[in-house]
Parts: C-alpha cells; sequence; structure tokens
C-alpha cells in the first residue's frame, strides 16, 4: 500500500486504478473470505461526511476509499500530497470485470430499475462471456424484502457485489448489513455505472474527460432518480469543497 492523504478528513487512497484492481485482485483470491468494503468518494460525499455521524464512522472502517473526482486530485495537490490519478467506481467496475473475465469471478448487481438492471447484466454476460453473473436485483425493493435478498446473496457467495443505489446510502446499506455479507469477498457502490453499461444513460464523451468537466455532463444530460435531491441542488456542494479544501490555507 501506498498510504492515504487526508482531504477534510477523508482518508483518500494513492494508488493508482492499476494498483487497486491488484489490490482487490489479491484479497478475492485469498482462501478465507472476508468483506472488503471499498468507498468511491468524490468531494459531494466528502463534504457530507462533515456532518454525518454515520458516514464518519463508515470512513473509518472502510478498507479503501479511492479519489472519485478531480475535486479530489487538486485538493490533494494543493496540500502538497498528491494523489496519481482519479479512481472512479465506473472505471473499477470495467477493470474487474475484464480481470473477472480472465478469472471466472462471480458478481451479484444490485440496484437501479428492474429493466435497466436486466439489461446492464445481458450486456456485461455479452462483453464478459467468462464473468459468472451469480444474480441480480433492482435497488426498488421494499425492507420486507430485503432480508431475502440478503439470504440470496449469502447462497451465491459472490467474488464481487456491485451496488448502484446512489451514495452514501449505498455505503451505508454495506455498513448496515456487514454482518450478512461474510460469503462476498468484495463490495462497492458504482453510482449510475449500470445504467450507463445499459444505455441508459450516454457515457461521457473522451473530450470531457480530458478537460475534466465529466460532472457538469453528468449534471447537464444524467436523469435524477424519483426520491433523490436534483443533481443542481447536490452539486451546490462543490463550491464548499472547493473553499474548504483547495482555497482555504
Amino acid at each position: 500500500m501506498k498510504g492515504t492523504v487526508n482531504i477534510l478528513g477523508v482518508p483518500f487512497s494513492k494508488l493508482t486504478l492499476n494498483e487497486t484492481v491488484e489490490e482487490l485482485t489479491d484479497h478475492i483470491q485469498q482462501e478465507q473470505p472476508k468483506l472488503y468494503h471499498l468507498i468511491t468518494a468524490n468531494p459531494e460525499i466528502t463534504i457530507t461526511h462533515q456532518t454525518d455521524k454515520l458516514l464518519q464512522t463508515i470512513v473509518k472502517e472502510a478498507d479503501l476509499i479511492t479519489p472519485d473526482g478531480i475535486g479530489i486530485v487538486m485538493a490533494a495537490k494543493r496540500k502538497g500530497d498528491p494523489v496519481p490519478e482519479r479512481v472512479t467506481g465506473y472505471d473499477l467496475l470495467l477493470r474487474l470485470l475484464e480481470r473477472g473475465n480472465k478469472e471466472n469471478w462471480s458478481f451479484y448487481f444490485l440496484g437501479t430499475d428492474e429493466e435497466t438492471s436486466l439489461k446492464a447484466v445481458q450486456e456485461i454476460s455479452s462483453r464478459y462471456p467468462n464473468v459468472v453473473v451469480a444474480g441480480r436485483h433492482h435497488g426498488f425493493f421494499s425492507e420486507g424484502q430485503e432480508s431475502g435478498i440478503l439470504q440470496g446473496i449469502g447462497h451465491l457467495k459472490p467474488d464481487v457485489l456491485i451496488i448502484a443505489m446512489g451514495a452514501p446510502y449505498t455505503d451505508k446499506w454495506i455498513y448496515k448489513n456487514k454482518a450478512n455479507l461474510t460469503n462476498v469477498r468484495v463490495a462497492f457502490g458504482v453510482g449510475g455505472s449500470l445504467d450507463v453499461i445499459a444505455g441508459k444513460v450516454t457515457a461521457t464523451p473522451a473530450i470531457w474527460k480530458k478537460l475534466n468537466l465529466e460532472w457538469l455532463h453528468r449534471l447537464l444530460t444524467v436523469p435524477v432518480a424519483k426520491g433523490q435531491k436534483s443533481r443542481w441542488r447536490r452539486q451546490s456542494a462543490l463550491p464548499k469543497f472547493f473553499y474548504r479544501a483547495i482555497i482555504r490555507k
């Protein structure tokens, strides 16, 4: 491990995307299963962490927190302790699917709506034929259905549990159910990644990524799920982050 850099109380990993994949691969290939909880954190989550006591506890107990946002990269550089690059949930998912296709890993996909979940899994099975899709379930389940979903995941014992239910809800869900996820090796949230894979949402063009404007592309093009804050309201955390982590000494 290369250590971490502390940004507003959140210890961000200084591993590259490749090194993060190797870290997770080593854990998956261990004989004794143990849940590895990875969090991909952006400036919005970092600001939420300032006042959310439960999220603070979750962050302390997480196994790895990756810098999912150019703001985190800029803040680390401003601090004089840079991270090498962003490690996003989407990029990490694709890389793990690639590795899983070589290693015959099993995945369980939890989240998004039923139609998108089905399309995403079909696309993943087509692109990565050696990946074992252990199971899937949409993210709009009731409290009464939750125990059955957890029992199913425990029975299927997936190497990787991918959750697309939004942050920080995803990480709170993982934390709450750790005792029921002991047969899972790695779990992390991927935001709207399944929507992109399913074709529901257009992937960010390369030029937007090159200009570090991926957040703006999402802001302008990605619809907001029912019950969630508007994306414009959520982005109001960005000025707070830039002031506290980059401008203010």
